[in-house]
């Protein structure tokens, strides 16, 4: 980092944030940057003196205080306004940032000149922070080395990002990477990117372990090291072949945001290299298992929504299935049985993953036009075992990643067992997704289901992010078979799933069975932990409809667990009702959570089955 030119700092009596980061820089032993960046010399900002406002209000107030200077031609005179009034906005300095970045701008080379001024001379986390904000949309390759410097100072390292990304994804991907490595795991690959020796940073790519504290920034990761270059300059890698699809595959999971792999600029390319070439890859299940969850991600996934060109994600699909038919890929067989070793008992999972899985993403492009489809696809993987999900195609696109982002699809269990989907002659409005923290946090997707006719119609959105969706108008008859098909489709099931399935279904069938004991089914699903196991969960609620002091009904919540011992899920599942039918689920499962007072009343243990002697 270069030193720049001397100006005076629009506060005389303090040095400007440029020049102040610039010196921790240079004095900082290996150039090392903690990891919420070096403190602000004015310390951190004082909290706001006031409620916050809403959104609309905020960005009144923004608006007006600021918008009206960054209109003057003079940008020391403007700077020196917006500093002044910058401390008297009183809100939070990142609604003020995230308000300045959306301003109407009528001159925009005017309100650029003052973003310099201020982010160069600016002596203040709240002005500079304004001056880096509207670089986000005005910004410049010059400004890099600003942008950069200010970005290593805690507080401005978010809106630093922003401004970088157009302009260096490289730069940006590194503070992101410096804030959120809480493991220190990635120290070694920063370390040799400072460097600027390729050769260090491929060593030190290929050695970022299979982690998921490693891989939660990964396509920061693919940014910062530049993975698209390092690809090119060594074909056929295996080692970095295998961490590239690690990767590309970690962007693709949507974790309750727009999914990574949409923002990554060469994921088309990279794509391309590591299934092109994945024939140069050791054959293991480990590696298989990764192969086969990459082509899900292309098949229905998030990756399949990028900008490709005309068949060349089938070819790349085509091709990869062929890979997996050979014998070199093939599982062998004897899979490990299951046992007390959570090694062989991972193997196991996988193997019975893969042999599950492995014609879904092969078989046959998604049908284009106004044809509906949905897919069932369980994820799997070490951060996230055995996760269920329904995609919903529709002219072979997923139609979830691109009207939502923040969670995928609910359960087949809702969506196509439960007849979430099934159109009636009234309109429906069904919850097709969920954010993943909950809906109270981050919102949910809705649509209204009708039929109209010889048609189905989708219409009636709520919770899509960005515009309105348009309707969607399916032939009846085609929606309809579609529906069959995937209810009758129990390929995706292990077990134990397909257990709570045929238990649902009996409950379904049979409310009484349930209603006798006074009880309600609330889940039943397979332990998330523990996929081999089956849980249902059941509520019962106080009968003379007491309530607790905050008008909430008193109630318990029970827990049957039922381990997957072998016998065919048609037996189990008869079984358990049998049992229902013939004694208390009260009296045999575990009571999780409730009413003590309740429980107290009724003998009923904590954790314990049946009622206490």
């Amino acid at each position: 980092m270069t030193v720049r030119d001397e100006r005076e700092p629009l506060d005389p009596r303090t040095t400007s944030l440029y020049d102040y980061a610039l010196f921790r820089i240079g004095i900082e032993p290996e150039g090392r940057v903690p990891r919420r960046g070096h403190p602000l010399p004015e310390g951190p900002p004082p909290a706001p003196d006031r409620p916050h406002p809403t959104w609309e209000r905020a960005r009144a107030e923004v608006s007006a205080a600021l918008a009206p200077l960054l209109a003057d031609p003079d940008p020391v005179r403007a700077a020196e306004a917006v500093h002044r009034r910058a401390g008297e906005l009183g809100m939070p300095l990142r609604t003020v940032r995230a308000h300045t970045a959306r301003l109407d701008l009528p001159d925009e080379d005017a309100a650029r000149a003052t973003a310099r001024h201020l982010t160069r001379t600016g002596s203040t986390a709240a002005a500079v922070g304004i001056g880096i904000a509207l670089l986000i949309r005005l910004g410049e390759p010059e400004d890099v080395p600003v942008l950069k410097a200010l970005g290593t100072l805690c507080g401005l390292s978010s809106v630093a990002t922003a401004a970088l990304d157009p302009l260096d994804r490289q730069a940006a991907a590194l503070l992101v990477i410096r804030g959120r490595d809480r493991s220190e795991l990635l120290t070694p690959l920063v370390d040799a990117i400072a460097t600027g020796d390729a050769e260090a940073v491929r060593a030190a790519l290929v050695a970022v372990p299979d982690d998921p504290r490693a891989l939660l920034c990964a396509r920061r990761i693919a940014e910062a090291a530049d993975l698209d270059g390092l690809l090119r300059a060594h074909p056929g890698d295996p080692a970095l072949l295998a961490l590239a699809a690690r990767l590309v595959h970690r962007m693709s999971r949507d974790l309750g945001r727009r999914a990574e792999i949409l923002d990554y600029l060469p994921a088309t390319n990279v794509y391309a290299y590591v299934l092109g070439q994945a024939d140069r890859l050791p054959p293991g299940p480990e590696l298989h298992e990764l192969l086969l969850s990459i082509a899900l991600d292309l098949h229905s996934g998030p990756a399949a929504l990028l900008d490709w060109r005309p068949h060349r994600r089938e070819a790349l699909l085509g091709g990869l299935e062929r890979l997996l038919a050979g014998p070199a890929w093939a599982l062998r067989s004897g899979a490990p049985p299951g046992g007390e070793d959570p090694a062989r008992a991972a193997e196991r999972r996988r193997a019975d993953w893969i042999r599950r899985t492995g014609r879904k993403p092969f078989a046959g492009t998604p049908a284009t036009g106004p044809h509906p489809r949905w897919e069932v696809a369980v994820v799997h993987d070490a951060a996230d075992s055995n996760s269920v999900e329904t995609r919903i195609l529709v002219d072979g696109l997923p139609l979830v990643p691109a009207l939502f982002g923040k969670g995928p699809g609910l359960s087949p269990e809702y969506l196509v067992d439960g007849g979430g989907l099934r159109a009636g002659p009234e309109p429906r409005e069904v919850q097709l997704a969920e954010a993943q923290c909950t809906e109270g946090c981050c919102g949910a997707l809705y649509v209204t289901i009708r039929r109209d006719g010889d048609a189905v119609v989708w219409d009636g959105w709520r919770g899509a992010v960005g515009p309105q969706p348009p309707p969607y108008r399916f032939d009846a008859a085609a929606y309809d078979a579609e529906l069959e098909r995937a209810e009758r489709d129990h390929s995706w099931c292990w077990p134990a799933r397909r257990t709570a399935r045929l238990i649902s279904a009996g409950l379904r069938e049979r409310p009484d069975l349930l209603g006798r004991w006074d009880l309600a089914p609330v889940w039943i699903h397979t332990d998330h932990r523990e996929p081999h196991i089956t849980v249902l969960r059941f509520v019962f609620s106080a009968p003379d409809g007491a309530e607790d002091p905050h008008g909430n009904p008193l109630r318990l919540y029970f827990d049957w667990h039922l381990p997957d011992d072998g016998s065919p899920p048609e037996d189990r599942a008869a079984s358990a009702l049998e049992r229902i039918a013939e004694s208390d689920p009260k009296g045999f499962a575990r009571l999780q959570r409730g009413s003590s007072g309740l429980a107290a009343a009724l003998g009923y243990a904590w954790g314990g089955s049946g009622q206490e002697a």
